[in-house]
């Protein structure tokens, strides 16, 4: 399933757009459980091999294009999104990334 949801959100940084939690978990047929514990693990990987977060690309329904407040939680314990990071300045940092 990670290779899998890994590939789906490679697309969608190609294409520069992002993706809902939602919109996902419906794409995979997963449980939103299911999907947030995957990309947990995707970002773990990807903080220890120093590249951008894939999970960026990922919005909540009512985060006005942002990632939902998991994303910055996890970010946070991977020692990424220090105290006082402004969360859109942080998201669109990784998305630039991402599309670099």
């Amino acid at each position: 399933m990670r290779d899998v949801l890994a590939a789906c959100l490679r697309a969608q940084v190609s294409r520069g757009g992002t993706v809902t939690y939602g919109a996902l978990a419906r794409e995979l047929g997963l449980r939103m459980a299911d999907i947030t514990a995957a990309l947990e693990v995707l970002m773990a990987e990807d903080a220890a091999a120093g590249r951008p977060f894939l999970a960026a690309v990922c919005e909540g329904r009512l985060t006005h294009g942002l990632p939902a407040r998991g994303f910055y939680v996890a970010a946070a314990a991977l020692g990424r999104f220090p105290p006082g990071t402004d969360p859109a300045a942080f998201a669109a940092a990784e998305r630039a990334a991402l599309r670099a």
